[in-house]
């Protein structure tokens, strides 16, 4: 089978970075103006469309050949963009990513940071981000506005860029090989297929909500603005610095101006400063930007398209992209109907009135701007508990998995184990559920007080001795997990002394000859950690540590790893194959997804009773994970809602 290689330079008047590629590469203006292209291992060749060259019939022809695999670094881009000018959907089974690969690998996803990270003879070249601002972009000149550089304009500088789009090619050319020890299944084959017709399928939303919502919140905050000037005196009610002096003026000193430090402000103030505290909560409700993003990328159909991205994280876990469904606020308010009625007639008043804090509304009906198409309805189901299942049956925690096969109550079975008295929902000794609700969400990682207090602890009312107690008294009830954060170490640090394949818990950890060490999950995907070493950690004791992106640095660097953060990392991973299947089994159940957050899938279905289906195969048992005990939950809704 040959490999057809390409990177594309093009041009539009819409901002790609905030419209995506969907509405990018179907604006009127749209054009693509390089291809850079090599067959096989034959030269990078470059067809200047931009100046009028004409694609050759034999390119368009490999684009829809099922023999002819098309390659690049975030293929998704290439492949939507080309599809837009041949006025269809490129089949997504016939191209690979060299970008998804370098993920697969423990690489950076950019192509300028994996070939850095790679050391790569030819890198990519620097002067692109200047060129494609200039031919790229629409560009202002003496006599017309929004103008469009043409080569003819600067053919010293188009010259450039020819050659610059030949070198990304080049570049992605060298990923391949560099990366191709590591060897891709034909199931993650198909669920990248998958992903990229669930993100070329998109959902729908509800515009005229979505417009008048964006409405109200511009409405609402510019009366808020007014009434803070007024109250306060200050030019800019939104400068922190000024509300910093503004209070300071009032006896009030504080060092931030976040959202916890707002709400224990506004508890012990009064007047006017709790007033314009309360103000600049409301106006700090920066959530509501999201119904600008919705309307900056949905489609001329409704629909919003490129919603997640495909093995975004090491584990394989996708990420959420434009809208970030992965971070939407939750809705808690009720009769959400009523709501959304008030925002339908633009009743700013009704909505103060019944519910207090107009932006938190709107931030809260975010999700319901996502709609079924006429006729259908949302199926929506995710996994019950995942990682707390999925850690017990890694660990061998038996009492959890009985806990789980029976559908009892983790939580409450949790905290009878750590108290030792019986805990009902609501009944006996109901009041320790939450402690043993926070305990399992917090504490399988090895984690201490400090997980417990970035669960909410302190908010809980918990003080550190009881942390302290919640923390010993889960430990000593799961036993098996305890052991499985320093068996995971262990076997990591046997593999890397004996440059061997060592067996742990269902996984298997072995060296490779470039440096890296793998994790063999139960489904035979591999996690990867890029040049493993031995180091010594911040508390004297010896550590392994290994490239990657740093979480808070966004840069390549070196990150320490422990048996805890093992744990998380495969824990997550099987989690994420786990949703894969879900994924797959759903999708030629014949119930189209139509997008997914978290362990949470979100299909568009003809009927209520389609949701019983999907459940059933949440609950299915996963042929590489035997023992392990699955359930789905789910709801349908005529839009999406956190039910």
């Amino acid at each position: 089978m040959r490999r057809l290689h390409i990177d594309i330079e093009t041009y539009s008047s819409e901002d790609l970075s905030k419209c995506g590629v969907y509405r990018y590469s179907a604006s009127e203006d749209f054009a693509i103006i390089l291809i850079a292209y090599a067959i096989d291992e034959g030269p990078t060749r470059i067809i200047e469309t931009g100046s009028g060259e004409a694609r050759p019939a034999w390119f368009d022809e490999a684009l829809e050949d099922p023999n002819v695999i098309k390659m690049a670094h975030n293929a998704h881009f290439e492949r939507v963009c080309l599809g837009s000018v041949l006025g269809r959907t490129l089949d997504p089974r016939q191209w690979e990513c060299s970008m998804v690969q370098a993920a697969r690998c423990g690489l950076p996803l950019s192509l300028a940071q994996v070939g850095a990270a790679l050391g790569l003879e030819r890198q990519k070249m620097t002067e692109g981000v200047n060129l494609i601002r200039l031919f790229c972009t629409p560009q202002d000149s003496p006599l017309f506005k929004m103008h469009r550089v043409l080569p003819s304009e600067a053919p010293d500088k188009w010259r450039i860029f020819c050659d610059y789009c030949i070198r990304d090619v080049d570049v992605e050319r060298e990923i391949v090989k560099a990366t191709e020890w590591l060897k891709v299944s034909s199931f993650e084959r198909e669920l990248y297929a998958l992903d990229q017709e669930i993100n070329d399928r998109g959902v729908l939303v509800d515009l005229d909500f979505v417009e008048k919502a964006s409405a109200i919140d511009a409405t609402y905050k510019a009366h808020l603005n007014i009434e803070a000037i007024r109250l306060t005196g200050m030019d800019n009610p939104n400068s922190v610095t000024q509300l910093k002096g503004w209070l300071s003026s009032r006896g009030v000193d504080v060092d931030s101006l976040d959202r916890k430090m707002l709400a224990d402000l506004r508890s012990g103030t009064e007047g006017p400063v709790r007033r314009m505290l309360e103000i600049r909560s409301e106006m700090g409700k920066t959530s509501c930007k999201k119904y600008d993003t919705i309307k900056d990328t949905v489609s001329a159909d409704g629909r919003v398209r490129g919603l997640t991205q495909f093995h975004a994280a090491r584990t394989g876990r996708w990420a959420g992209r434009l809208v970030q469904m992965q971070n939407l606020p939750q809705n808690h308010i009720e009769d959400l109907d009523f709501a959304r009625g008030c925002v339908y007639d633009m009743d700013v008043d009704t909505l103060a009135l019944g519910y207090g804090n107009v932006p938190d509304v709107l931030s809260q009906l975010i999700r319901t701007a996502f709609v079924a198409s006429h006729g259908k309805t949302f199926a929506v189901c995710d996994f019950s508990a995942i990682e707390a299942r999925v850690i017990a049956w890694l660990a061998g925690e038996d009492w959890v998995l009985d806990v789980f096969r029976s559908g009892r109550d983790i939580y409450c079975e949790t905290a009878a184990m750590m108290f030792k008295v019986p805990v009902e929902k609501h009944g006996a000794n109901a009041n320790l559920r939450q402690k043993g609700k926070i305990a399992v969400l917090a504490l399988g990682y090895g984690g201490g007080v400090k997980a417990l207090e970035a669960m909410g602890g302190a908010r809980m009312g918990l003080s550190a001795d009881e942390m302290k107690e919640i923390v010993d008294k889960w430990r000593a009830a799961n036993p098996a997990i305890v052991s499985l954060w320093s068996d995971l170490e262990t076997a990591a640090y046997e593999s890397f002394s004996t440059r061997g394949a060592v067996e742990a818990r269902h996984l298997t950890f072995a060296m490779c000859l470039n440096g890296a060490m793998t994790v063999t999950l139960p489904s035979g995907r591999m996690i990867v950690y890029p040049d493993i070493a031995l180091t010594t950690n911040r508390f004297g004791r010896k550590s392994l540590k290994f490239k990657g992106v740093g979480q808070k640095t966004k840069q390549w660097g070196w990150i320490e790893t422990y048996g805890g953060k093992l744990t998380e990392n495969v824990v997550q991973a099987i989690a994420r194959d786990c949703l894969a299947e879900v994924i797959t089994k759903t999708e030629h159940a014949g119930f189209p997804i139509v997008f997914h957050v978290h362990d949470e899938i979100i299909c568009e279905v003809d009927r209520d009773a389609d949701l019983q289906s999907i459940q059933a195969i949440f609950a299915e048992p996963v042929r590489w994970a035997p023992g392990l005990p699955l359930k789905g939950a789910g709801y349908t809704t005529k839009y999406y809602k956190k039910d």
